[in-house]
């Protein structure tokens, strides 16, 4: 008596047995051949060297800027007075660092009230 594997193996054997080359459906071909179409378009462009000094030039001109604006935060940060039993407080509530407290209150002004859910938010 055959198993169902055996009936299996007998109908593959007639299937070679015509002589022709049982094909493999191809899966992969057309992925190639997208490929090959999106490489075609590719171009090489040569990159002048003034675009290149003009292109770091501008990106040099807004790090310096970006740079002396946040220079200028922080010491605006620095002018606000803080209350040294409100850092306290702000630690002891939530558990954080003196910096990050003192930070916090300096960006609201010194309200307590303000830092405390600008954190906790």
């Amino acid at each position: 008596m055959a198993a169902e594997g055996d009936v299996d193996l007998d109908l593959e054997a007639e299937e070679n047995c015509t002589g022709k080359p049982v094909e493999k459906p191809r899966k992969h071909d057309s992925g190639a051949a997208d490929l090959e179409r999106v490489t075609d378009y590719a171009e090489e462009k040569e990159i002048s060297s003034s675009d290149l000094e003009t292109a770091m030039s501008v990106i040099g001109d807004r790090r310096s800027r970006e740079q002396k604006a946040k220079q200028e935060r922080e010491k605006e940060l620095a002018k606000v007075t803080i209350k040294k039993e409100d850092v306290e407080l702000i630690m002891s509530e939530l558990e954080i660092s003196r910096s990050v407290a003192e930070r916090s209150l300096r960006e609201h002004m010194g309200n307590v009230v303000e830092a405390l859910v600008a954190l906790t938010n």
